[in-house]
C-alpha cells in the first residue's frame, strides 16, 4: 500500500512580524498619549529695546486770530484767499471811503490853508505892527521936544502918547496872532491833529493783518456790508508748529518736556517727521481721562496743514541690549516683580524675575532670567507639571515696548 505525502508546514515568521508591528504600534499609541501637553514658548534672547507711547492728535499754531473791521462799510475789494501767506499790516481788503476820503482832503486843505495863507498874513500884519510902533515912538519923542521947548500943547502930547499905545497894542495881539500860526504853533499842532485823526479815521477803510501768518479762513466777499466786530478773516499766527495729543493718564508718568518722537500724519502714512515735547498739561481732563501733552515740530514738513490728524511715537526710554519678556509670560505683577514659568527638564518651574521697562506687549528682565531660557505661556499652566514648548518668535514689536497712548475720542477742536 502507498502512503498519502503530508503537505510541507506553513512557515511561522509572517505571524511573528505582524505581532512585533502590532506592539510597535500599541507602545506609539501608549507613548504619543503619554507625552506632555505642547504650549507656547519664547526663547529669551537680549537685543535693543525701545519703550515708547503711542497717541493720536492733530496739529495746531500757537494762535489764532480773528479778523475784523473796526467801522461799518461796504466792501470793494477783496485782498487775499484762504491759504495765502500775510504779514504783519498786510491789506486783507478794502471799503469804500468815499465820506472819510473827503473829510481827510478837507482836513489837508486847513492845514495848507494856514500854512500858505493864514501865516503870511500873520507875519506881514505883524511886521507892519511893529513899523507903526517906531513911528508912533518916534512921533511920542518928537511931541516931547516941542512939548518942553514951549511950542507945543499937553494935548498934542497926550495924542502922541495915545498913539505909542494903541501901536504897541497892535503890535502885542499881531505877534500872538503870529504865533497861534508860526511853524509848531497851537494853530499849526491843532491842525495836523485833525489830519492825523481824519487819516485813522480814513485808514480803517482798510482791513489789515494785525499779525504774520496763514489765512484760514474768510467770510466776506465783494460787495458785502461789514459791521464792527464781524469776523472777516481767521489767520493761523507764524510761530512753532504744534502737535496735540491727548495721552491717556496711566501712560503720563513716563513723559517729560525734551522727549523725542517720530509723527506720522494720516493723509501722508508713508511719510514722517520728527516732533519733541515741549508742554504736559498741570492737570488731567476729569471727563476723558486724558492729559494734553504738546510736540513741537522744528522742521515743519511743506505738506503739513492745520487740524490733520497725526499719530505720534514718543520714545520714553530705551536699552540697547535688554532681555525682553512678552507679557502674556508674565505672571503675578507687582510693580517691577513677577513670576515667570521657565522650561526646565520637561517642567514648568516658577522663577521670580525683576522688570525693567514695561510695555503693553513687551517688558525688559533685568533679573532672574539668562538668554536661551525659554519661558512658557497660558494663564491656565500649572507650576511643575510637565510640558512640552512649542516655541514662538517673539512678538514683531520686539524692538519696541509700547505703551498706551490714547483709545478715546480726541477733543473738539
Amino acid at each position: 500500500m502507498s502512503s498519502t505525502p503530508t503537505p510541507p508546514s506553513r512557515p511561522r515568521w509572517p505571524r511573528l512580524v505582524w505581532a512585533l508591528l502590532l506592539l510597535a504600534l500599541v507602545a506609539v499609541a501608549l507613548w504619543w498619549r503619554s507625552r506632555p501637553p505642547e504650549v507656547d514658548g519664547y526663547r529669551i534672547e537680549a537685543r535693543p529695546l525701545i519703550q515708547n507711547v503711542v497717541a493720536t492728535g492733530y496739529v495746531i499754531t500757537p494762535s489764532r486770530v480773528q479778523v475784523a473791521s473796526e467801522i461799518t462799510g461796504t466792501v470793494i475789494k477783496r485782498l487775499v484767499d484762504r491759504g495765502a501767506q500775510v504779514k504783519a499790516g498786510q491789506a486783507l481788503l478794502e471799503l469804500r471811503a468815499d465820506q472819510t476820503s473827503a473829510q481827510l482832503d478837507q482836513a489837508r486843505a486847513a492845514l495848507r490853508q494856514m500854512i500858505e495863507q493864514s501865516r503870511p498874513q500873520a507875519a506881514a500884519a505883524l511886521a507892519q505892527a511893529r513899523v507903526q510902533v517906531e513911528q508912533a515912538d518916534r512921533d511920542l519923542l518928537r511931541a516931547q521936544g516941542v512939548f518942553k521947548a514951549g511950542g507945543g500943547s499937553a494935548q498934542q502930547l497926550e495924542q502922541a502918547q495915545t498913539s505909542l499905545r494903541t501901536a504897541q497894542q497892535l503890535r502885542d495881539s499881531s505877534q500872538a496872532a503870529y504865533n497861534a500860526v508860526a511853524p509848531g504853533g497851537a494853530q499849526q499842532r491843532a491842525l495836523e491833529a485833525a489830519v492825523q485823526a481824519a487819516q485813522a479815521v480814513n485808514a480803517r477803510n482798510v482791513v489789515r493783518a494785525g499779525v504774520a501768518g496763514v489765512v484760514l479762513s474768510r467770510n466776506v466777499e465783494v460787495g458785502d456790508t461789514v459791521t464792527p466786530g464781524e469776523s472777516l478773516f481767521t489767520l493761523a499766527m507764524d510761530g512753532a508748529t504744534e502737535i496735540l495729543l491727548p495721552v491717556n493718564e496711566q501712560s503720563i508718568g513716563h513723559l517729560q518736556p525734551g522727549q523725542q518722537a517720530r509723527c506720522v500724519a494720516d493723509a501722508y502714512p508713508d511719510r514722517s517727521f520728527a516732533a519733541q515735547v515741549s508742554f504736559l498739561a498741570p492737570q488731567v481732563d476729569r471727563t476723558t481721562g486724558t492729559l494734553e501733552v504738546r510736540l513741537r515740530v522744528p522742521k515743519p514738513p511743506s505738506w503739513l496743514r492745520q487740524d490733520m490728524t497725526v499719530s505720534a511715537d514718543i520714545i520714553t526710554a530705551q536699552r540697547q541690549n535688554a532681555l525682553v519678556v512678552p507679557n502674556d509670560a508674565l505672571r503675578q505683577i507687582h510693580a517691577d516683580r513677577a513670576t515667570v514659568l521657565v522650561l526646565r527638564k520637561g517642567r514648568a518651574e516658577p522663577q521670580q524675575i525683576t522688570l525693567g521697562l514695561q510695555g503693553l506687549t513687551l517688558s525688559q528682565v533685568t533679573s532672574g532670567l539668562s538668554a536661551g531660557e525659554t519661558v512658557l505661556g497660558g494663564a491656565s499652566l500649572t507650576e511643575g507639571s510637565r510640558v512640552r514648548a512649542k516655541l514662538l518668535p517673539l512678538p514683531a514689536a520686539a524692538a519696541s515696548a509700547a505703551l498706551a497712548g490714547n483709545d478715546l475720542p480726541m477733543p473738539g477742536r
